[in-house]
């Protein structure tokens, strides 16, 4: 942990991550008497969860359902409207 003139920083050199070796956490006033290894875990923390992809809410599933029952609904109604047609033709 590293004191500067008016922060509290928090440096972690190894991030985990391929993209980024370095990672540097300014501390909050409120948390600059929390101990350094509940800081470095808070600091990790952060860095895996901004890592990682963000999670998908189960709105894709409904969404992909509710667009494939149109798409079907539709071909049904020009299917429909075409078998009409060419009955009324003969």
């Amino acid at each position: 942990m590293i004191k500067g003139v008016n922060k509290q920083v928090v440096e972690i050199n190894e991030t985990g991550n391929e993209y980024f070796e370095k990672a540097i956490f300014f501390v909050r006033p409120e948390y600059s008497r929390m101990g350094e290894g509940r800081l470095r875990e808070k600091a990790k923390n952060a860095i895996d969860k901004a890592s990682s992809p963000p999670k998908r809410k189960g709105k894709g599933t409904v969404r992909s359902l509710s667009n494939t029952l149109k798409l079907l609904a539709a071909a049904v109604g020009g299917g429909t409207i075409t078998a009409l047609i060419l009955l009324l033709a003969k």
